[in-house]
């Protein structure tokens, strides 16, 4: 991790920037909190600083005035409607660039933004680089120990995340009896195990006979400062609901909020959860060292 001394967090929505700014003030090192309007809640920060997705000019000041000299990004932020949003003159200027960007993906659109923050002399800075308790170590998260079936749908689940993450398209997949039931796209992970859960019941699980495996992973190559995969008790939830049997994610390459929440959500639903080194799975080995980078 790059070396800093103040940080200004931009806050997205979900429970990330909030562990990211508790991790921060233990070290002293939070100077500013700014809330993205329409998607972080204000009220769970302290004096935080509220501005528009495009009021760059804002933020950049915000983070000037507060001596900050790194950034970290965190939360959940959908891509917007461009041709709604009120930029200031540094955001108006910024505009064509991020719109050329987001024709070639979220990946791209995440590093002009990296890109443009870096320029402004701000070292970026990964969330998981200051809240490093959220990344996991290979083995289980809980009591439930997945079967040998469930191993073999986490692996081909981990591979299909990999080859549609190498497409910038999404960060997960469910795999159900070697059957591919969903890949993540643009609406986010909660959405896509709804879509799950409304499924017939003879392609998934259920609460009775869980079967099927919901797998999170970086896409292949992706700026990991801004968007590593994460999970919660609301993953775990959702992946009740669909039947699963299993959420497996890499070790080192995903969070975990609240872990001990997580594993205790699980182990009530019955549901394995678990990180893995993924040179250890057939299918997966492929694509493996684009993990590593970064």
């Amino acid at each position: 991790m790059a070396e800093f001394e103040r940080l200004g967090l931009i806050a997205g929505g979900g429970d990330l920037p909030v562990y990211v700014a508790e991790a921060a003030q233990g070290g002293d090192r939070l100077a500013c909190v700014i809330a993205l309007k329409g998607f972080a809640d204000p009220t769970r920060y302290e004096s935080p600083i509220i501005r528009g997705i495009a009021q760059l000019g804002q933020v950049v000041k915000d983070l000037r005035l507060a001596d900050c000299d790194a950034v970290c990004f965190a939360g959940i932020v959908t891509r917007p409607d461009f041709s709604a949003l009120k930029p200031d003159l540094k955001g108006m200027t910024f505009l064509p660039q991020a719109l050329a960007a987001a024709t070639r993906g979220d990946d791209a659109l995440l590093r002009a933004i990296v890109g443009f923050f870096e320029k402004e002399g701000f070292t970026v800075i990964g969330a998981n680089d200051i809240a490093d308790e959220l990344l996991v170590e290979p083995g289980l998260i809980g009591a439930v120990e997945p079967s040998p079936g469930v191993r073999a749908d986490a692996a081909k689940a981990l591979h299909i995340a990999g080859v549609t993450g190498a497409e910038d398209i999404g960060q997960g997949a469910v795999v159900c009896d070697g059957l591919v039931l969903a890949v993540e796209a643009q609406e986010g992970t909660d959405q896509m195990l709804a879509r799950v859960a409304g499924l017939p019941p003879e392609l998934r699980g259920s609460a009775m006979t869980r079967k099927g495996v919901l797998a999170k992973r970086p896409k292949p190559d992706q700026e990991r400062r801004i968007d590593l995969p994460v999970i919660g008790v609301s993953t775990v939830e959702g992946a009740a609901r669909a039947g699963l049997a299993g959420i497996v994610i890499p070790a080192g390459g995903a969070m975990v909020l609240g872990r001990e929440a997580v594993a205790r959500a699980a182990d009530a639903a019955g549901l394995a959860v678990w990180a893995v080194t993924l040179d250890e799975l057939p299918g997966v080995a492929d694509d493996r060292n684009s993990d590593r980078k970064h």
